[in-house]
């Protein structure tokens, strides 16, 4: 496959074309990642930039990235409860798949030195933005995270919430966040759940799952991921994310959903329901 990487000298960025092998996924596990080029998902995400259907504020405005934010720490709402964004004071953490920047300004605004990469440069563009309107100082670069060109053991903490899912080979890209981990660094990362409460329930009404239709999508078990983090001594897996209410659905819908699926499923003792998380969370330590 065709590969294509920003090399990133001076502050300069420059497009090169660059072939180099991807592992042949398993079917099961990636279900559209076959002859994808990093360009097709590139293009994909500079045209589907995450929640962007739910802002209603002019894009790239303080009040834009406020509603983006809400948004999705109401969607995830386990997520400041997994990762304590204040943990990293000083610290060098990167992150792959940044998007437009969304959890990245909660670890600069506690002090981590933070740069984030991304493929798309429309959310390499937004994340800017949103880092001016923040007040922070963070580098955002347009790069392959499956090809990074980081030296070795650069950063203390690299966190992955929501790209291996997408990428052509995620695989590599566990290998290069190790590579460029310092010893005793840790990686944080999240892989969608194939056993999980939201795939049977798009199943059953023929609703899509986010961005399935993207280049490259793939879900996992819980035995995949783990092998996934291999690299690492020491790792651990715990599933999150359970049905909450949302303000995307109207009418009947919303009734059937928020008043009936979400109380009902979350009446059941997490205990028994916890493998069935739709995210996987991984905490790796090099």
């Amino acid at each position: 496959m065709n590969g294509v990487i920003i090399e990133c000298t001076g502050g300069c960025c420059e497009m090169k074309s660059k072939r180099f092998p991807y592992p042949l996924p398993t079917i099961d596990r990636i279900i559209t990642a076959v002859n994808i080029t990093t360009e097709a998902i590139r293009q994909y995400w500079n045209d589907h930039i995450h929640d962007l259907e739910i802002a209603r504020s002019p894009v790239g405005s303080a009040a834009f990235f406020q509603e983006l934010a809400t948004y999705r720490y109401n969607k995830l709402r386990y997520l400041p409860q997994q990762v304590d964004f204040t943990e990293f004071h000083g610290k060098k953490l990167l992150e792959i798949g940044c998007g437009v920047g969304i959890d990245m300004m909660r670890f600069a605004q506690a002090g981590a030195i933070c740069t984030g990469i991304d493929l798309a440069d429309t959310s390499i563009a937004l994340a800017q933005q949103y880092a001016a309107h923040a007040g922070v100082t963070a580098d955002f670069l347009l790069m392959d995270g499956e090809a990074m060109l980081f030296e070795d053991e650069t950063f203390d903490v690299v966190y992955a919430h929501g790209v291996l899912q997408y990428a052509a080979d995620p695989d590599a890209i566990i290998r290069e966040s190790y590579r460029v981990l310092k010893p005793g660094g840790r990686l944080i990362a999240m892989v969608y759940n194939r056993v999980s409460w939201l795939p049977l329930m798009s199943a059953l009404t023929r609703t899509s799952l986010e961005h399935d239709d993207a280049p490259a999508f793939g879900t996992f078990s819980i035995g995949e991921f783990q092998a996934m983090l291999s690299p690492f001594p020491t790792v651990e897996i715990v599933p999150e994310r359970f049905p909450v209410a949302t303000e995307l659905h109207t009418g009947l819908k919303a009734t059937l959903y928020n008043d009936i699926f979400v109380k009902g499923f979350n009446a059941i003792p997490r205990p028994l329901v916890r493998r069935f998380g739709w995210h996987l969370m991984g905490y790796a330590t090099k």
